[in-house]
Formats: C-alpha cells, sequence, structure tokens
C-alpha cells in the first residue's frame, strides 16, 4: 500500500482485484487508470451478445423494454437509442448539494471497475470514456441526495452519466462548466448510448460504495488516533497496565480486543507514568476497558471491509449478460442492503470511539477525577482552560447518538410498487461520513487535553509510542499557558487524524 498523498505507477482496472486503497489513490491521489486486456475482451463478448438479442427482437429487460413498471413495455430496436438516452435524463434528478470532487471520483472508478467484471453488455467505448475522465481531470456534478438504495443509485448515477452524452454539468481545473464544455475542454467526443449502456451506468451501488469506502479508510485511521489517544490519557492518569494483561484477553477470544490490548502495551511500553496513581488498585471503564469497547469496534470495522472489498469487484446492475452460455437473466444485484447494513453497523461502531473518548475527556478535565488542576488550566477562574472543549465533544458525541440510528431499517416502496423493498444505503454511507467527522473532532479534544495533562505533571518518561503522538502534538500546537480560541487547535488536530500523520506517528 503506497503511503498517503503518494502516486504510483498506472493501475490496470480488470473488475477483479481492485483494492480499497487503491480507490483512495485514483479518488484521491490522482493516479492513472488503464482497462486491463482481459477485461477489455470480456465487455467486448458482452457487448456483442446484447447486440445481437437487439437485432433478434426479443423481448429482454431494459434492452428491448422499459424500465420499472414499464418492463411490460415492448420497444423496436429502432428506439433503443432514444430508450437508453432518456433513460440517463430522466433519472438525472438528484437533489441536494454535489459531493466532492474525490468522492465523485470513487463512484466514477468503482462503477468503472463494475463494468470491468464483463458482465453488464456495455459498449467498451463507454468505459474508455470514464477513463478519460478520471485521467484528464473531468469531474461530473453528482447531487448527494436521491437514492433509494435499490435499483442501484439511479439519480445520482444518471447525472455523473449525462456528460459523457455531452450534457450535464462538470468540473474542470476547479472550474464548473457544462457536461459539453468540459469535453471540449480535454477534447473528448461525446458517446451515443446503445443496447445497454445507459442501464448498465446507473443500475448499480456505486455511490453508497464509493461514499462508503472513503468514509471506511478515514475511519481505520481514527480507530489507530483513537488508540493513541486512549494510551496518552491514560498515561496522564497513571492508569494501571495489568488491565491490558495478555492472558487476560485470551480468556475472553475476542480477536479485536485482543489487537487493542497489544496495541496498547505497545504504546505505553517503557512509560514511567503508569501504575503511580496512589489510594486505588483499578481505573474506570473508559481506561481499564479500552481493549473491549475499541476491539468490538475493530471487528465491526473488519467486517465493513470485507463488504466493501467483495462489493468493489462485483457486478451489481440487471439484467446481467452471460456471454457464454448466450443468456441475460434479469436478478437484484443492485440492492444495497448488504452495505447499507455495513455503513449502519460502521456509524455504531465509530460513535461508539467517540462515546468513550469524550469520557475520558471529562476525566482529564475534571478535578475530582483527575488530581489535575481544574480543566487543566493554572490559575483557574480567570482561566477556562478545557472547560468548553469538553462541552464540544459532548455535543458532538449527542449529535452521533441520532446519526447512528440505522438507514437501513426503512424502506419505501417505489416504482408502482415493483420496487418494493429498498435499502436506503446510500444515506447510510452519507451520514456515517458526518459520524467520522465528529469523531474526528472528539478524538482531537482528547488528545489536546490528555497532553496538556501531561505538561502540568512532573516531566516522566512517556511509552515510545505515546512519546512519538506527544512530539507530533507539540510540535503542532503549543501547551495552553492562557486561554485562547481553541478551534483553530481542534481542526488543526483533527487534520492530523484525517491526513494519516497520526497512524505514521503510532505505526512504527
Amino acid at each position: 500500500m503506497m503511503e498517503h498523498g503518494t502516486i504510483a505507477e498506472t493501475l490496470v482496472i480488470n473488475g477483479q482485484d481492485l483494492t480499497l486503497e487503491e480507490v483512495r489513490e485514483v479518488a484521491v491521489d490522482g493516479r492513472k487508470i488503464a482497462i486491463a486486456v482481459d477485461a477489455r475482451k470480456r465487455m467486448e463478448a458482452s457487448h456483442a451478445l446484447v447486440g445481437e438479442i437487439l437485432r433478434s427482437g426479443k423481448a429482454t429487460y431494459g434492452i428491448s423494454t422499459g424500465f420499472g413498471e414499464f418492463s411490460r413495455i415492448y420497444l423496436s430496436e429502432d428506439k433503443n437509442n432514444k430508450l437508453q438516452l432518456n433513460l440517463i435524463r430522466s433519472h438525472a434528478s438528484g437533489t441536494g448539494k454535489p459531493f466532492d470532487e474525490k468522492t465523485a471520483r470513487a463512484i466514477m472508478l468503482l462503477r468503472l471497475n463494475a463494468l470491468c467484471v464483463g458482465f453488464s453488455g456495455v459498449n467498451p467505448e463507454v468505459t474508455d470514456l470514464l477513463v478519460s475522465f478520471l485521467n484528464l481531470g473531468i469531474t461530473p456534478v453528482i447531487p448527494e441526495q436521491g437514492s433509494l438504495g435499490a435499483s442501484g443509485d439511479l439519480a445520482n448515477l444518471a447525472h455523473m452519466s449525462l456528460v459523457l452524452v455531452g450534457e450535464g454539468r462538470a468540473v474542470v481545473d476547479g472550474v464548473e462548466m457544462s457536461g459539453h464544455e468540459a469535453l471540449d475542454a480535454r477534447n473528448l467526443k461525446h458517446i451515443r448510448l446503445s443496447g445497454k449502456d445507459g442501464l448498465a451506468l446507473i443500475n448499480g451501488t456505486a455511490v453508497m460504495l464509493g461514499v462508503g469506502t472513503l468514509a471506511y479508510l478515514e475511519a481505520e485511521d481514527l480507530l489507530i488516533a483513537a488508540n493513541g489517544a486512549a494510551a496518552l490519557t491514560f498515561e496522564a492518569l497513571r492508569g494501571f497496565k495489568s488491565a491490558y494483561d495478555p492472558r487476560i484477553h485470551e480468556l475472553r477470544k475476542q480477536q479485536g480486543q485482543m489487537k487493542v490490548a497489544s496495541e496498547m502495551r505497545r504504546l505505553i511500553e517503557g512509560s514511567e507514568y503508569v501504575d503511580t496513581r496512589s489510594g486505588d488498585v483499578q481505573d474506570a471503564y473508559t481506561l481499564r476497558c479500552v481493549p473491549q469497547v475499541h476491539g468490538a469496534s475493530l471487528d465491526a470495522i473488519g467486517y465493513v471491509r470485507n463488504v466493501l472489498s467483495s462489493e468493489a469487484n462485483a457486478v451489481t446492475d440487471n439484467p446481467l449478460v452471460f456471454a457464454e452460455t448466450c443468456e441475460v437473466i434479469s436478478g437484484g444485484n443492485f440492492h444495497g442492503q448488504p452495505l447499507a447494513l455495513a455503513m449502519d453497523f460502521l456509524a455504531i461502531a465509530v460513535a461508539e470511539l467517540a462515546n468513550i473518548s469524550e469520557r475520558r475527556t471529562e476525566r482529564l478535565v475534571n478535578p475530582q477525577l483527575s488530581g489535575l488542576p481544574a480543566f487543566l488550566i493554572k490559575n483557574g477562574g480567570v482561566q477556562s482552560g478545557f472547560m468548553i472543549p469538553q462541552y464540544v465533544a459532548a455535543s458532538l458525541v449527542s449529535e452521533n447518538k441520532v446519526l447512528s440510528h440505522p438507514a437501513s431499517v426503512d424502506s419505501i416502496p417505489s416504482s408502482a410498487n415493483k420496487e418494493d423493498h429498498v435499502s436506503m444505503g446510500a444515506f447510510a454511507a452519507r451520514k456515517v461520513r458526518t459520524v467520522i467527522a465528529n469523531t474526528r473532532r472528539v478524538i482531537a479534544i482528547e488528545l489536546m487535553c490528555a497532553a496538556q495533562a501531561i505538561d502540568l505533571q512532573e516531566k516522566r518518561r512517556l511509552g515510545e509510542g505515546t512519546n512519538r503522538l506527544y512530539e507530533l502534538l507539540r510540535g503542532t500546537i503549543p501547551m495552553l499557558k492562557e486561554d485562547r480560541p481553541l478551534s483553530e487547535d481542534i481542526e488543526t488536530v483533527a487534520e492530523l487524524i484525517e491526513r494519516g500523520q497520526v497512524t505514521d506517528a503510532l505505526c512504527f
């Protein structure tokens, strides 16, 4: 895996082994792509079969019939081009603010990779143009709202597809313009949809998958930062490391718990702060149970990775074209339920990291619990110190509790009740981004408070990992000696997490 922000050689897309990290490399870092020869051959074979079916006059869903409830209506070959174009135009009914460019690029890449599996019947010229968009920096403007998460992310993907036919809106070099102007800016020609092209473009889970993949990768960094924050707080409060004894965790047999306990031992190795508190023999749950709580989130996050990794190389449109047996089979791979459940699970797992982090922050700022100056500031009274950052953390945790209500338990029938159960997976993915952003700031506040708590004590040797984290923090923001607005500090530390700098410091 490349380090964050590093560009590697051209990535060859074949529909079979795209990794989540490679999605980030293309979407965020701008890595160039190309289509594998074997993928092109598969697409050519399935596209040829679509052509044969179209010429035969056989009624086949989405090729010679209408869509959804209109599947009962047969359409002759001469209406196919108009059918595919009108599909894109009519379905481009998304609303709300547009996805940012990195998310739109992830969506394009994942839709492209699904087409490259070779069972969608798409014209390879369509995929060639998607490659050009990614390599040359044409980013369709895709509204965030409008997907029910079943029959694919239709409304959103239609906006992506409009630019392929020279319509819609796109961003080139930071400037929004019409789809036609965007193609002209890069000397490209629009495509003419035929066969099953329009349906293949929009009938899939690329939106919830693209949003979810980038969110998931941020959650991985967030969990590492949460472990680091917990370890630094553990030292600042002079916790008892016996709670991390491997024998305890081996008896529980929970993999995530054992891994987090091991990580905590690694981070505090060599610390002269731990096991130095008198008058007590064990810690509160927020210190003692870090392996049990963070470990459960780690296991949940691992489950989400498996779901996303499978979906990244899956065929999720309908109908599917089996060139070897000359069959076109209608099914329901577009249904987003696997992703919807995974995104809801991710939101809950990440929200729990915020819940326990805010409680550790409370222990740091509360003199009755920490034995440190109230709100971690000298001359309290005239100085308020970290009083309000704890308020902020509490408010973000409260927001997360609402946002963690699962979207996947909801369903609203659509398309004249033909689509009578939907996943709401796109919304599940969108809201987990907010939970992650909130949690990142909650962890940032804990990191700031933990570093301040260390500074208010007699200097001792920190653990091997926590010292690296402390040095990163103090190389970025100074100790709080006099009250100052702390919003900028919170955002600065949150950016250290988001950019992977905390991960780099702790993964030594």
